[in-house]
């Protein structure tokens, strides 16, 4: 079983205080790449390809299956786009990962969009 495996099953499933807010409100750092008034992108500090970001919400929801707003959700792919632009990984491609609940090895609790890209990526993915 892989660390982050065993993480997501000793997750819990809360988005009230997680290490994602810590970041939103800038307590802890991070290499934050973009930022607006409903979400930010910020590198990834266990990259799994040459260039790995999360874009987050700045509200704090838990999963991707208990999200009801479409608006933020296609703002989100929306800045995953315009990031992997910026990143220069746009013109080969990139890759979109949502990891939901235990079977799906989420370790943090709050929504989160990994883009990857900078080199092939193999499939199948997990």
């Amino acid at each position: 079983m892989s660390d982050e495996v065993q993480k997501a099953q000793n997750a819990g499933g809360d988005a009230g205080e997680t290490i994602f807010m810590k970041i939103v409100r800038k307590e802890i750092p991070s290499d934050i790449i973009y930022e607006d008034d409903k979400c930010l992108a910020f590198r990834d500090i266990q990259p799994q390809a040459p260039v790995h970001f999360l874009v987050i919400p700045k509200k704090p929801i838990a999963q991707l299956s208990k999200c009801d707003d479409p608006e933020l959700l296609g703002h989100m792919m929306v800045v995953a786009s315009k990031v992997a632009k910026q990143e220069k990984i746009s013109d080969d491609g990139f890759r979109l990962v949502v990891n939901d609940g235990v079977n799906g090895a989420q370790s943090v609790y709050h929504l989160h969009l990994h883009v990857m890209g900078g080199r092939q990526l193999g499939w199948p993915p997990g």
